[in-house]
């Protein structure tokens, strides 16, 4: 495995071109050596809110990985004429490192997402990877005065792998601080992923994940979300107007 895997700047933000199992085995050895590294799920959302936010965008930069979550940015690298090998969505990243944890004994710690929800993802995945340690589960918040009890918490739990569903950018804001002093060797940003582990919201069809419409899918289930999708039509004008 290389050191560092081929990476693509979509609009300025870095996207890692690895597969579900290439991340899996590096989180593997990550795991072994220790140390913190910190792993982005990139969607088009992400481009955007880094173009108008310089500290996301330069936790993005020294992140180990920046996975190439949402099929926009797949899409954006076919049309730049450097396709991606595989849509890494944190959802299914988040799946198969349960099924790899429970094999190799890691133990994982849930943050984030409305209470109860990471209590549910956690008996969602244990069910489903028997063997499967999850250490902690914790709604909280990415607010400053709460960092050093969850910290002191999470670290508590001895975790090797803390997930953060705290959405972007402030999950990627909240690891980029304090992923080094909770002890885990990997943190990484889920966004939604609980709520659909835990089945608090459908996930597409397969089908309609293969024709790249996830985003309307998710549009029409929860139409509050039609300001944060605004980012499409604007991403996909400024990657017309970067390549002409």
């Amino acid at each position: 495995m290389s050191r560092t895997p081929p990476v693509l700047r979509i609009l300025g933000v870095p996207v890692h071109d690895v597969t579900c199992e290439e991340t899996l085995g590096r989180i593997a050895a990550w795991i072994a050596r220790g140390g913190s590294h910190q792993i982005a799920t990139v969607n088009p959302e992400f481009v955007m809110a880094a173009r108008r936010a310089p500290a996301f965008r330069a936790v993005l930069e020294r992140a180990d990985l920046c996975l190439p979550d949402g099929v926009g940015i797949t899409l954006a690298a076919r049309y730049l004429g450097r396709p991606l090998r595989e849509r890494v969505a944190g959802v299914d990243l988040v799946e198969g490192l349960a099924a790899r944890a429970a094999r190799e004994g890691w133990r994982l710690f849930l943050l984030g997402a409305a209470p109860g929800v990471a209590e549910r993802t956690a008996e969602a995945l244990t069910s489903r990877h028997p063997g499967l340690v999850v250490c902690g589960t914790h709604a909280g918040s990415p607010a400053p005065e709460e960092e050093e009890g969850i910290v002191r918490r999470v670290r508590a739990a001895r975790p090797d792998v803390l997930l953060v569903a705290y959405g972007a950018p402030a999950q990627d804001l909240w690891l980029a601080r304090n992923l080094a002093r909770t002890g885990a060797a990997v943190g990484i940003g889920v966004g939604g992923a609980f709520d659909y582990l835990a089945g608090v919201v459908r996930r597409a069809p397969l089908w309609v994940r293969r024709l790249g419409l996830e985003w309307l899918f998710r549009l029409v289930r929860q139409p509050w979300r039609w300001r944060r999708q605004l980012a499409l039509p604007q991403f996909a004008l400024l990657l017309l107007l970067r390549r002409r």
